[in-house]
């Protein structure tokens, strides 16, 4: 447990990425974006990508840097490459801001916004590519969780790929007829690749590591969670590849949806079982708080997906689209997101901290740098607000909607300000916070030995 099994730059992803958290969740308090403006209003598409880029890939991103070692059992590729990544997305994120506020009128249309958010978007995630597929290759033939990670990275060089064709086509840049049809009638495939594929499936396989080594589960390895890569793999090649063919060539998407569709119910039928499986075969007497709460958020993945299909079985997919993406976003991955940052940000910080002198000297316990009785209470904040958030998009209520997305706000900010406090060892009792050997951590990066 030395210095070499951390990943520099990961808390500077989280860090970054709960900004983007409490500003996204801003957005919604102050009524900018939807639900008070269309779907695809631009005020929406900077909300939405506030949340998707800025919120939810820089976490994937981050934890990505530092357990994907931790999977193969190897060290990383590279940990230098992940702050110019980090950079080059932050910086296209600005780009595609402004290209956003130039469709809606507030910036003049003289700059390439899109064109820049193009090729600094691109460069970050090739960048975030280069590095954990090499990482991954470096390891072949993979494990299965592994394998689950390889096909997040496929989803999101994808995701990447239809974004790039999207802001291009704002810009004017993109009037090929391929292109033309993959942007009018590409935005399904575009959020099924990012949230099914990138986010959910990359964090299904991370999942089942984590939940095993944090409850001291025995690792799943069986048919089911082979049978869940399996489906998993062949819905989203169907999404990407099949529905890809089918808007550039004018083609109906229903079929392929539907297909895809009935796949990717079996994964999460059968997520479902392993999860419930490494609950139910733990070690740890006392679940923790973070695997507490992610059980929560699996209960919401739950919801979201029988709320789809009853939506789809009554032909109310497209009313109630924003409301599904949402309770996706803040109710699945934001929830299980939080749950793990709050774990593994004590976890890598006594790693980074009392990891060099254990068995030296009397060192804290992971848990003895968290409050956890403190903290649950933002969580069932959170995850009442988002569900009250559900509920007033589902009735049409957005003034309601903005009251739950502020107790959302303040729910965050209490968690952010849990994860400060843990990086500053603020819980630790004074006499075994830095004994001999130790330094405080900083903040935003661990300090890594060559």
């Amino acid at each position: 447990m030395q210095g070499t099994t951390l990943s520099r730059w990961t808390l500077a992803y989280f860090a970054a990425a709960v900004i983007f958290l409490l500003a996204a969740e801003t957005m919604m308090t102050l009524g900018f974006g939807y639900p008070a403006a269309a779907l695809r209003a631009p005020q929406t598409l900077i909300l939405v990508h506030c949340v998707t880029i800025g919120w939810l890939s820089l976490l994937m991103c981050g934890a990505l840097f530092q357990f994907v070692p931790v999977l193969v059992a190897g060290p990383i590729y590279s940990n230098s490459l992940p702050l110019p990544a980090l950079v080059l997305i932050l910086a296209g994120f600005a780009a595609l801001t402004a290209g956003f506020l130039q469709l809606a009128g507030h910036l003049p249309a003289t700059q390439p916004w899109f064109l820049a958010a193009s090729v600094l978007l691109g460069g970050g995630f090739v960048l975030v590519l280069w590095t954990l597929g090499r990482t991954l290759a470096a390891a072949w033939p993979l494990n299965l969780p592994a394998r689950f990670v390889a096909i997040g990275l496929c989803s999101v060089a994808a995701t990447v790929t239809y974004g790039i064709v999207f802001a291009l086509g704002f810009g004017g840049y993109a009037d090929a007829p391929i292109l033309v049809g993959i942007r009018s009638r590409g935005v399904p495939l575009h959020v099924i690749a990012g949230l099914g594929g990138w986010l959910t499936f990359t964090a299904i396989g991370v999942s089942h590591r984590l939940l095993a080594m944090f409850m001291l589960s025995p690792e799943l390895d069986g048919a089911s969670t082979r049978w869940t890569f399996y489906l998993g793999t062949l819905a989203l090649a169907i999404v990407i590849i099949a529905g890809t063919a089918a808007v550039a060539v004018g083609a109906g998407l229903d079929p392929v949806l539907l297909i895809a569709g009935v796949a990717g119910l079996a994964t999460l039928s059968l997520y479902a079982r392993d999860a419930m499986r490494l609950y139910r075969k733990r070690v740890r007497p006392v679940i923790e708080l973070n695997s507490r709460m992610a059980s929560i958020a699996l209960a919401h993945l739950g919801a979201v997906t029988l709320l789809t299909i009853v939506c789809a079985a009554f032909g109310l997919l497209e009313r109630y689209a924003g409301a599904l993406v949402f309770l996706v976003c803040f109710g699945w991955l934001s929830g299980l997101g939080l749950a793990k940052l709050y774990k593994i940000v004590a976890f890598v910080t006594w790693l980074e901290c009392y990891g060099p002198v254990l068995g030296k000297t009397r060192t804290p316990r992971v848990q003895d740098l968290v409050n956890e009785p403190r903290a649950i209470r933002w969580f069932w904040l959170y995850f009442a607000a988002v569900d009250a958030a559900t509920l007033c998009l589902l009735a049409g209520a957005p003034l309601v909607f903005r009251a739950a997305a502020a107790a959302m706000l303040v729910a965050s900010a209490g968690i952010a300000l849990e994860l400060v406090r843990t990086r500053r060892l603020v819980n630790v009792e004074a006499a075994l916070r830095l004994p001999a050997g130790t330094r405080q951590p900083r903040l935003l990066f661990a300090l890594v030995a060559s």
